[in-house]
């Protein structure tokens, strides 16, 4: 499970922003389940995003389908990486900062 922060300004209505976000990048409806939201897509046989730290972090597990084919790969990466962005306000050079900068700690 990878936790990432959300970007100031960004923390309210963050449950129903993440719905709308996963439905618009991944094209499918999210399954609620508990406090968290599951879709299935490409080459993600499961991806759980759940909001958590009071709305201040975004918190997502996944679990890949190894026999995708590259090109289904490449998309579902594109895909993710998009929401991710997104959801979170950071991009990916932004994330993998922070994660560095937390890990130096």
């Amino acid at each position: 499970m990878q936790e990432y922060p959300i970007k100031r300004g960004l923390t309210k209505d963050l449950e129903p922003r993440i719905v709308a976000e996963l439905k618009k990048c991944f094209g499918v409806e999210p399954e609620k389940t508990g406090n968290s939201y599951r879709i299935r897509f490409g080459a993600l046989n499961r991806l759980e995003v759940t909001c958590g730290a009071g709305g201040k972090t975004l918190r997502v597990n996944t679990e890949s389908d190894m026999s995708a084919s590259d090109e289904v790969i490449i998309d579902t990466n594109k895909r993710f990486r998009k929401f991710l962005d997104v959801a979170t306000g950071f991009s990916t050079k932004e994330r993998v900062k922070r994660a560095k900068s937390v890990e130096g700690e």
